[in-house]
């Protein structure tokens, strides 16, 4: 076992293969889901959304867009909670992978839930317009530093009111729990690789609150979910400083 934490370690994950057997990938993401429910991951995303949605105090809709959005597990718990609860939401996912998409639109369709899903690259296809709320759930470890960073600033440019990431602790103690809990809500080979390596591979809170820094946002807030989980969010700065911001870093 891979000891030491003071860096990210970053192999290749299973579920990014572009070739990936479409039923072992399925397969997967019914597995990622079931890890999903096994640690909030809805409540924790939800928790702010709820917050800006009070202040709001009701009126339009708030326009959300979950991005890598996977299995659509979250977009489909956060309709749910919404739907319970008479808030206003406006539901958007989007995915890179056509087959995830696929098995997204099909939860969804199940439930009726009113969620709209687009086919993108969020680091090189822009985003729909219009977006109160970018959600980035277990997605972000999968990136360089560089497009880490990259895609932060593109989930600033694009969310008028709140950016919410969700993502894994790195630790031991991180790694122990989801080796464990893909073990026992999952016999797909691929959440038993990806999950461990999910962790080894994840930012810290401080590396990524160093890097929402860099893009000229001074307030963001973290709050940790068990198990295994930090919650970081922010309020995008006004366009024309991440738009200077975004430029200056560019190669």
């Amino acid at each position: 076992m891979w000891t030491t934490w003071n860096e990210r370690r970053i192999e290749p994950e299973l579920m990014d293969d572009p070739n990936l057997d479409a039923q072992r990938h399925v397969r997967a993401l019914r597995g990622l889901a079931r890890l999903n429910r096994l640690s909030g991951a809805v409540r924790h995303v939800w928790a702010p959304i709820a917050e800006l949605a009070r202040s709001a105090g009701g009126g339009r809709p708030l326009r959300v867009l979950d991005i890598a959005t996977g299995g659509g597990d979250i977009p489909l718990g956060l309709w749910r909670r919404a739907k319970r609860r008479g808030v206003q939401l406006e539901l958007l996912a989007a995915d890179i992978s056509p087959i995830a998409l696929d098995f997204a639109r099909r939860q969804a369709a199940k439930q009726q839930a009113e969620i709209e899903f687009h086919e993108l690259d969020a680091l090189g296809d822009p985003l729909p317009d219009g977006i109160d709320i970018v959600i980035c759930s277990l997605f972000l470890h999968h990136l360089s530093n560089a497009n880490a960073e990259q895609l932060i600033r593109v989930m600033s440019r694009a969310a008028r009111r709140l950016v919410v990431v969700s993502d894994l602790v790195r630790s031991r103690a991180a790694w122990l729990q989801v080796w464990f809990g893909a073990h026992i809500v999952s016999r797909s080979p691929i959440v038993h690789t990806d999950g461990p390596r999910s962790v080894r591979a994840a930012f810290t809170a401080a590396e990524a609150l160093a890097m929402v820094a860099r893009t000229g946002v001074s307030d963001a807030q973290v709050r940790y979910g068990f198990p295994c989980r930090y919650l970081l969010t922010w309020q995008p700065p006004p366009r024309d400083s991440l738009h200077a911001s975004f430029h200056a870093s560019a190669p």
